[in-house]
Order: structure tokens, then C-alpha cells, then sequence
């Protein structure tokens, strides 16, 4: 596993989230785990695959819906990718 670590964001219960953070927790609920899990797979393949493979790989593997893989994926992204 990559020595970088993409946290979880905190949300209040109630609060309105934009973004790939509004996908969270319905994931948690849909798919019964943490979604610190979720980023740390998504990590640890983006090290060696594009965002698409890791999306496809998320589908296929744990059967995630499109929206919900791309949600993460793109959020670790942007989490890793350094400010233009």
C-alpha cells in the first residue's frame, strides 16, 4: 500500500456537501464500508493505473455503480494532484 493517505472527510449529519462528497454516505450505507477503505484502495491503484481502470476496477471487483467508483476516484485525484 502507498505510503500516502487521502482522509475521509468529516460531515455533520445534515450537512450539504457538493462535489464527489456528496456521494459519501450513500456509499457507507450501499456498500457496508468505511470510506477511508474506499480511498485507501483507490490510493494504493492510482500509483499504477489511470482514473478510468480504477473506476472500471471498482465496478467489476466490488460492484459499484458509475457515479459512486467516479465519485471517489475523483476525489482522491484531486486530493493528490498538486494546485495549478
Amino acid at each position: 500500500m502507498s505510503d500516502v493517505r487521502v482522509l475521509a472527510p468529516v460531515l455533520s449529519p445534515g450537512e450539504k456537501v457538493k462535489g464527489p462528497a456528496s456521494y459519501f454516505p450513500s456509499i457507507e450505507k450501499t456498500y457496508g464500508r468505511p470510506l477511508q477503505e474506499w480511498l485507501d484502495l483507490v490510493v494504493a491503484r492510482l500509483a499504477t493505473e489511470r482514473h478510468m481502470a480504477v473506476v472500471a476496477w471498482l465496478k467489476e471487483t466490488h460492484g459499484m455503480g458509475h457515479g459512486h467508483a467516479n465519485a471517489i476516484v475523483g476525489y482522491v485525484r484531486a486530493k493528490l494532484e498538486p494546485p495549478v
